[in-house]
């Protein structure tokens, strides 16, 4: 599965610009993991979100992605230290090796009492070697949790966030959906996946984000029997979604309590809240915060409740 991010990559940077740019290596990650993320949400194909976390004790404190169904993301980061030009993953996130790679489904329609799958390892390897990039993560993942051979090779720069992902298959199809998981045995020794994961590693970073995925599948896989789906473009494919909106800040400035907020507003004259996600700004002065805590504000003008 091959991805290639513009427009909705570019939405992104653009709207961060408005709070300030985060540093070159964080734009790198971030494109990288929002690749990753489409990447692993249509190979999946699952009914909810899909969100991918990389935390730690680093400058960044957190970088995430979310992608829904629909392929509609966004991605933030929290960068609370100085991050060098040539900053790896290691750097940014993963200090004192206490780094964490965290992969949350969180379904639409949760059963009563559902909670939401989450799957966690550390930026390590299994002879505790650090991880300098997203994709030896998210590989490392694949295999731990899945126990599935999987080649996945990341870019991005401030253009495109490109992604191939290349998957052994479960040969035990329905039995494996049931849950039955493959041998770890089999790890490893599938000739027909170690050949075309070799193809797909010999793909390098500008190759990915400058060549159309004709030309990639032709330069990696020239020898082989290709067939190529239909792509997801436009509104069916990859684009910028947030789910910000005002009610859901105001329900988030209810649950702090009244007094909260009054202390804010003596303070400041009004309550500012910043989208990380998309730079949207949410200002709510003295009368919004009044009508907001008021017990009839659901009421339309003109009408009477009964006291």
């Amino acid at each position: 599965m091959l991805v290639r991010l513009t427009d909705a990559w570019q939405d992104m940077l653009k709207r961060r610009e408005q709070s300030g740019p985060f540093p070159a290596p964080v734009r790198e990650l971030l494109g990288e993991m929002a690749a990753a993320g489409v990447l692993m949400q249509a190979n999946i194909k699952f009914n909810g979100a899909l969100v991918l976390q990389i935390s730690g004790d680093g400058p960044v404190k957190l970088a995430v992605a979310e992608v829904q169904p629909d392929l509609a993301l966004r991605a933030t980061a929290k960068v609370v230290g100085e991050v060098s030009d040539d900053a790896s993953l290691e750097a940014m996130v993963n200090l004192q090796g206490r780094g964490r790679c965290a992969i949350t489904l969180d379904p639409k329609d949760k059963l009563p009492g559902q909670q939401p799958y989450q799957g966690v390892v550390p930026l390590h390897g299994d002879q505790r070697e650090p991880l300098q990039r997203i994709s030896e993560v998210l590989e490392h993942y694949m295999l731990q949790s899945e126990q599935l051979d999987t080649r996945l090779i990341l870019a991005a720069n401030d253009q495109i966030a490109a992604g191939l992902l290349i998957q052994r298959l479960p040969i035990e199809g329905e039995g494996n959906l049931a849950g039955t998981r493959q041998r770890e045995d089999d790890i490893g020794l599938s000739e027909g996946f170690n050949r075309i994961a070799h193809l797909a590693s010999t793909l390098t970073s500008e190759e990915l984000l400058t060549l159309d995925a004709n030309k990639i599948l032709h330069r990696l896989f020239w020898e082989e029997d290709v067939r190529r789906f239909e792509p997801q473009r436009g509104e069916d494919g990859p684009r910028f979604a947030c789910t910000c909106s005002r009610e859901r800040v105001g329900n988030m400035l209810l649950s702090l309590g009244r007094e909260e907020i009054d202390d804010i507003l003596q303070e400041q004259g009004r309550v500012e809240i910043g989208c990380e996600f998309c730079g949207a700004q949410y200002h709510f002065d003295p009368v919004d915060v009044g009508a907001l805590f008021t017990p009839d504000r659901d009421h339309p003008p003109g009408s009477s409740s009964m006291q």
